[in-house]
């Protein structure tokens, strides 16, 4: 598991770079580490501001007290924070830019999974495709609704799901030898490993202004794994 990193904290929130694979905050069993429960640790009292899936990284924040907390989600709730993500979607899509304007509802059946539905709460994304690389395309996304999956469930809605995603998309983990020609295993290799195996989704950006009239940006580079894969597919791009 990689370290979560501190970007910025005063007495009233901090700002947090989260790794891929771990939790925002304790699912039901508990079993497993989270993010809240290492901040507990550190800070004694944190409180949920929002979350991000398991498998995406990057910026999230968490409120150290009450009043903070209260403020923090007003503003997540009323669409008054910038939220900017990056992600590695299948395919090459025919508009580089637009916005997806689906409702989004939980499925009737299936737990934790989301569906478009007209019945479902508006939820909006506008996207810019950022790169074209061949099988993939690198987009950015700026989500001005907050709710569960929705870029994902957006991007499937659109044909173009994001890689690895294996509620939404096919979930195959991404290998050289899918696009490059004549690849082979180095000799201590007995099997190839992939190069990305997990969601290729990121949140990149959070800009708000806080209680005290002070504007923040909070930024978290694209992490190692989906660095990786995007320079292999720009060698390969040929």
């Amino acid at each position: 598991m990689h370290k979560a990193e501190i970007i910025f904290e005063n007495e009233y929130f901090v700002a947090v770079n989260k790794p891929a694979g771990l939790l925002s905050i304790p699912d039901r069993e508990g079993k497993d580490p989270s993010l809240k429960t290492w901040l507990k640790e550190k800070y004694g009292t944190i409180f949920t501001v929002h979350r991000l899936d398991r498998d995406t990284s990057g910026v999230i924040v968490f409120a150290k007290d009450e009043t903070t907390h209260q403020y923090l989600s007003k503003i997540f709730e009323e669409r008054s924070v910038e939220k900017i993500y990056q992600g590695i979607v299948q395919g090459a899509l025919s508009q580089p830019k637009g916005s997806i304007d689906h409702p989004i509802m939980e499925h009737p059946v299936k737990a934790g999974v989301m569906v478009v539905n007209k019945h479902g709460k508006a939820s909006l994304t506008d996207y810019e495709v950022q790169e074209e690389l061949g099988l993939y395309s690198l987009v950015q996304f700026h989500i001005h609704t907050g709710r569960t999956h929705q870029i994902r469930v957006h991007m499937q809605a659109l044909g173009h799901p994001i890689v690895c995603d294996d509620t939404y998309g096919d979930g195959r983990p991404v290998f050289i030898s899918s696009f490059k020609r004549n690849y082979k295993l180095s000799k201590d290799e007995e099997q190839e490993r992939p190069i990305l195996h997990r969601l290729a989704l990121h949140a990149h950006l959070l800009h708000f202004q806080d209680q005290q009239g002070e504007h923040h940006t909070f930024e978290a580079p694209l992490p190692k794994d989906m660095r990786a894969l995007l320079q292999q597919l720009r060698k390969w791009r040929g």
